[in-house]
């Protein structure tokens, strides 16, 4: 069949152009840059404890800086028990100062009181059983009178003897075992302080770091369940760009290089440096920007004024990304 010209029908050519223009698509225009987006990492922040939101002390949009008060819940119960847990320690101090003290002032009082009385009666009783010896050896006296006057001398000495052992006692403290059991209580209450103090405190929450406030998900009033975040904070550090590197041109890259990300309207690009590679190979990045479809994406701003560049970058932005030398 020389000479006899090839008939194609319809759908093979149409076949051939699709495939010849999906190669083209695929080929590589420009090594070194490829496009990426803009991720944020957003920072949850959340009470432990469940309550009534009494105050949200900021608005999305709003540029909040470190130790700012974010909201605060409802706090009346742990607040009650905070001061209940503070009033039982002081009250276990003092008892533990009581027992250090020994007895009260008056008490001791009275016990010197007693002594130096007992004391005045064996100064009598003393002189008395000496005398009352002597007459019973000039036979004087009778013999029951001498016993009598040396029972009465005994008794006075015990007695004194007794008083003073009670003064020194009453002027010591408590005896060591309920001293130590007492400081032992001081301690349990003061961790039981400690944890109504952690309670109380965690009704309020205050940003760890400076940040974008990206969203507010509660209204005052309403209850918030523990654990349920209530602000959305965007750290400046937390925002970063990810773009996909062909397999050919990933051996190039390594962790700590310096890179250039181009925004869309801003003529000077930011500069950044590589923080992660990723181990695992992808066949398609999960979000794909082109040159074309770029040009009908739409985003919302908000525009705040912070002197970190990475402030300037908003998630899901589309960005360049280009790790070649200046000038090539």
């Amino acid at each position: 069949m020389i000479g006899r010209p090839l008939l194609l029908d319809r759908s093979h050519v149409l076949l051939a152009l699709s495939v010849a223009g999906l190669l083209i698509g695929c080929a590589p225009t420009d090594t070194g840059r490829v496009q990426g987006y803009v991720e944020g990492e957003f920072v949850y922040i959340a009470s432990p404890l469940a309550g009534k939101l009494m105050t949200l002390a900021v608005q999305r949009g709003d540029q909040v800086h470190a130790d700012q008060l974010l909201f605060s819940l409802e706090s009346t119960s742990e607040t009650a028990l905070r001061d209940t847990a503070e009033r039982r320690v002081q009250q276990s101090r003092d008892t533990l100062e009581d027992l250090n003290k020994g007895k009260r002032p008056s008490e001791i009082a009275s016990i010197e009181a007693q002594l130096a009385q007992a004391k005045a009666a064996l100064q009598f009783s003393e002189p008395e059983y000496d005398r009352m010896e002597k007459l019973l050896k000039s036979k004087a006296t009778s013999k029951q009178e001498y016993e009598q006057a040396r029972a009465t001398r005994d008794q006075d000495r015990q007695r004194v003897t007794q008083l003073e052992a009670e003064l020194n006692t009453a002027k010591l403290g408590a005896r060591p075992d309920q001293i130590a059991a007492a400081r032992d209580d001081i301690r349990a209450l003061e961790a039981s302080l400690a944890k109504a103090e952690w309670d109380a405190s965690q009704k309020e929450q205050t940003a760890l770091q400076a940040g974008l406030v990206f969203d507010t998900l509660f209204r005052e009033g309403e209850w918030v369940a523990a654990g349920r975040p209530v602000v959305i904070l965007l750290p400046p550090r937390n925002i970063k760009a990810r773009a996909f590197v062909p397999q050919t041109e990933i051996a190039a890259l390594h962790h700590g290089d310096a890179v250039r990300v181009t925004v869309d309207g801003v003529a000077q690009p930011f500069n950044g440096k590589i923080s992660y590679i990723s181990p695992r190979a992808e066949f398609t990045p999960p979000v794909i920007y082109s040159q074309e479809s770029r040009n009908k994406l739409v985003f919302m701003i908000e525009i705040v004024f912070a002197p970190d560049v990475a402030a300037k970058l908003h998630p899901g932005q589309p960005v360049d990304v280009s790790w070649k030398p200046l000038g090539k």
